[in-house]
């Protein structure tokens, strides 16, 4: 793993104030504002220091900026990470607070759940067909602790990747039952549609996003297990969620989830 920049002392004030502005619902300046000379590496270790924290167990990952348009954006030629936890795990059938997030957005994705441990180093987007035991419609509650949406890659990747929940519907598929950079797509909200996209947003094919992941994660020592639920990245635009919306996502050959927040309906 690359040397950091930072001092421990100044990664772990930087690890505090993001756990106390994601505990209070109070966003916090950009943390690049405070330290300039913030990079990747540190970031990823302030997120460390934070899931190290957290009681929930770690039932998976999830793969950010795995659009080119996105990185583009970001000025960045890979994606980022975050984790997934026990905690984050969200039900189709219980609406959720929109009050324990600062500024949640939707987005639509394929997820991967993994029969058998994923490679570190070297890991091919064989070895993530093989091994994953099925795929999964899914929903990622993304929501950022910094003001206003204000980030740059640094900023995300200190804030969990700016994960916040998620949820996973019914349908269970092989992968080998269907071509995984071909499903397409639908998002509704309270009953219109409001975002459309395929699988293959996700640098032409979300299998190459796991295997991207498996490799990375293992330069700090992280290996993707068996169980394991993997979220490559979104299919479409991530979209706000309000009090009272409802959301239904529809893939084609995958099935749909939904996920409600509670409130009254915009």
């Amino acid at each position: 793993m690359e040397d950091t920049v930072l001092t421990g002392e100044q990664r772990i004030e930087l690890a505090r104030r993001l756990r106390i502005a994601e505990r209070d619902r109070a966003p916090i300046d950009p943390p690049v504002l405070m330290y300039p000379e913030l990079d990747a590496v540190d970031a990823y270790q302030i997120q460390l220091l934070n899931i190290y924290r957290r009681a929930g167990p770690v039932v998976g990952h999830k793969v950010g900026l795995s659009s080119k348009a996105m990185q583009q954006m970001m000025g960045v030629d890979e994606p980022d990470y975050g984790h997934l936890l026990a905690d984050m795990r969200l039900s189709e059938s219980v609406p959720v607070d929109p009050g324990r997030y600062c500024y949640p957005r939707v987005e639509v994705e394929v997820a991967f759940v993994l029969g058998d441990d994923l490679p570190g180093d070297g890991c091919t987007e064989r070895d993530v067909l093989d091994r994953t035991e099925a795929l999964a419609p899914a929903i990622e509650l993304i929501d950022s602790r910094i003001v206003g949406w204000r980030i740059s890659l640094a900023d995300t990747i200190a804030d969990n990747a700016s994960s916040a929940g998620f949820v996973l519907g019914s349908a269970r598929i092989p992968p080998s039952d269907m071509d995984i950079r071909e499903i397409d797509a639908r998002l509704w909200r309270n009953g219109s549609v409001v975002a459309e996209g395929r699988s293959d947003a996700v640098l032409g094919d979300p299998a190459i996003a796991v295997a991207w992941l498996a490799r990375k994660v293992a330069g700090f020592g992280i290996r993707l297990r068996a169980g394991h639920i993997v979220l490559p990245g979104s299919c479409t635009r991530a979209i706000d969620a309000r009090p009272g919306d409802a959301f239904r996502a529809v893939f084609t050959g995958l099935g749909e989830v939904s996920l409600t927040f509670e409130g009254s309906a915009p």
